[in-house]
């Protein structure tokens, strides 16, 4: 059974700090900000971070519940103005690891416009949503053929994918490959439960197997690169060791223990 994360405990791993921005490396399970989706959920990422560190401070995105991985605030309003209008002209370079289901494409530029999504209707998209432009780069970056008949063949394939959107429709990835039929594993609504099932019975991850592992962008007081990458841990970094894609992926987006 796929299962959310138990309630966030430990303090949040800050991943960047400085004058004007702070980023954390977020656990799967824990919401960014109160959800009309999730109405009885009590701890936020916002109020956690803001606890524990003393002030006040300002999302730049989200990130889904179940998705882990770099979430960047600003510590002013000031300073959240800007940053937002780095997000809405596409100048932040966002980078995320997927698990899917199948051979994944090696290399893919995909245009595939997708409904709007209200956050108070869930995943639901009214049949009259108008059609917004989604852009994603894909690239498998391993793969794995595992001798067990999970669905309807006697074998089972994975990949694991580098995954950037060139634009930031809610719920990008999980439905872009869903479209391509290599759905997110442990995804409960774009993927298919028995392969979800599998991964959580046979190898202990029971999340969905998504992480924003880096964010690349202009620094608002510097004008600087600034890169920020959020390794992958626990369960997700178990499997990446388990099945030898380590080797597959940068440096900085393993945990310390692979």
């Amino acid at each position: 059974m796929i299962t959310a994360n138990p309630p966030h405990t430990k303090p949040l791993t800050v991943i960047y700090r400085d004058d004007f921005l702070v980023a954390i490396n977020k656990p799967s399970g824990l919401l960014v900000h109160r959800s009309p989706i999730d109405k009885h959920e009590t701890r936020f990422a916002i109020q956690l971070l803001r606890d524990q560190i003393g002030q006040r401070v300002y999302p730049l995105h989200r990130l889904d519940k179940p998705t882990s991985g770099v979430l960047l605030f600003a510590l002013s309003p000031d300073i959240a103005r800007l940053m937002r209008e780095h997000w809405e002209d596409g100048r932040v370079k966002k980078d995320y690891l997927a698990v899917v289901r199948g051979y994944g494409p090696e290399q893919l530029h995909l245009n595939y416009p997708l409904k709007y999504q209200r956050d108070d209707l869930g995943d639901a998209s009214k049949t009259d949503s108008p059609l917004q432009e989604a852009v994603t780069d894909f690239t498998r970056l391993a793969c794995i053929e595992i001798p067990e008949r999970v669905d309807r063949y006697p074998q089972s394939r994975y990949s694991l994918m580098h995954c950037r959107p060139l634009t930031g429709r809610k719920h990008q990835l999980r439905r872009h490959l869903k479209h391509l039929s290599h759905p997110i594993i442990g995804d409960p609504k774009h993927g298919k439960s028995v392969h979800n099932h599998f991964f959580a019975r046979r190898f202990g991850a029971d999340r969905l197997l998504l992480a924003a592992t880096e964010l690349t962008l202009c620094h608002p007081e510097t004008g600087a690169t600034l890169r920020i990458s959020a390794p992958l841990e626990g369960r997700f970094a178990n499997l990446v060791r388990r099945f030898n894609w380590h080797d597959k992926i940068p440096p900085r987006w393993c945990d310390q223990a692979i």
